[in-house]
């Protein structure tokens, strides 16, 4: 997830304020004291290695070698990201709200003074997220509230590691710091789907390249799992296209209800057919369907996957050499007009 930066948010508020009628004060205020929050508490790594328990020390010297690696294997930024440490209250630093319409599978979005715009809405307090997210629901929006565990403020400020970083294994460590490098590399205002397939194919292809370099054993299955998601997203990006299509029709409101849960069903048995049939009954994404599809959670999973098969094809007609990956999109997001991501790695 990227935010710009406090200071930002700051101006925000101050040219909100002087504006009548702005409702957003109080929605800024949150990010605000809720980041500061998280600044004050950070601790240099290197201080608490001293004294944390042998299982926090383990991760957190994993995160100095990550760092290292990042800088000096994958192009990304030499600052003092990632050198402090914050122990959290909670297990995820941020509640994010994504939102669309009954017939739509497209997220709202929600912009920003100074910031631009994002297909996300993020609270530091899940009671906030959920009570935010009621109030779209009476107004006929579909919704998702769920836990980040890390979000980016594009080198304004010394991100630290978090807790919520740390729940999960090693490798997902690494793709997470990773990604989140990635935004301070590229972020393109008003396009979120950009931004974070650009960030998820940075931190999927370093995670390749650090298993390759320092656990080896490891690759193998990490490509299963890369692939399995992969398999996953053509399915999911296809059932997302026939629900645009059945939107677009002029048809009765019920009957498109009817039609939209029949497409809910067909998605289920795809992944259950790719769940026996390719992956020998691995529930690589049972959890996904825990709760109910709706427009909401198509809209969530474009805004970090739908884009990423494109970026994956001109990663790797770059030779899977990430600095030049870097510098394309970096020069196609400079040119005037709509980012459009080039077909090849020459154009």
């Amino acid at each position: 997830m990227s935010l710009k930066s406090w200071f930002a948010i700051s101006i925000s508020i101050l040219l909100c304020a002087g504006v009548a009628g702005c409702a957003s004060v109080s929605y800024y205020s949150q990010s605000v004291a809720g980041h500061s929050r998280i600044m004050l508490a950070r601790e240099p790594i290197s201080k608490v290695i001293q004294v944390a328990p042998d299982a926090l020390r383990n991760k957190l010297e994993l995160t100095i070698s990550l760092r290292k690696f990042a800088v000096e294997q994958l192009g990304l930024p030499d600052n003092k990201s990632y050198t402090h440490y914050v122990e959290l209250d909670r297990p995820y630093v941020v509640w994010n709200v994504v939102a669309a319409p009954e017939f739509s599978v497209n997220s709202k979005q929600w912009c920003y003074l100074v910031i631009g715009c994002a297909g996300y809405r993020g609270y530091y307090k899940e009671k906030a997220a959920l009570n935010y997210a009621r109030g779209l629901e009476e107004r006929g929006f579909e919704t998702l509230v769920g836990g980040v565990t890390a979000y980016s403020t594009l080198g304004w400020f010394a991100d630290p590691v978090l807790s919520s970083m740390l729940q999960y294994d090693d490798i997902e460590l690494a793709e997470t710091l990773f990604h989140e490098l990635a935004h301070q590399v590229l972020y393109v205002d008003d396009n979120t789907e950009f931004n974070e397939a650009f960030a998820t194919v940075v931190g999927e292809a370093g995670v390749r390249k650090w298993l390759s370099a320092t656990r080896p054993e490891a690759l193998e299955h990490y490509q299963q799992r890369v692939g399995a998601l992969t398999q996953f997203n053509r399915i999911v990006s296809g059932s997302k296209e026939r629900l645009a299509e059945l939107y677009a029709k002029d048809q009765p409101a019920q009957q498109m209800r009817v039609a939209k849960h029949l497409e809910f069903d067909r998605l289920y048995a795809e992944y259950q057919q790719l769940k026996q049939e390719v992956w020998n009954g691995k529930p690589w994404f049972d959890r996904w369907f825990e709760t109910p599809l709706n427009n909401a959670r198509f809209a969530a999973f474009a805004n970090y996957r739908e884009a990423v098969p494109e970026l994956q094809s001109l990663l790797s007609d770059c030779g899977n050499e990430l600095e030049k990956f870097y510098s394309i999109l970096t020069s196609a997001a400079q040119s005037k007009g709509p980012l459009r991501v080039p077909e090849n790695c020459e154009d």
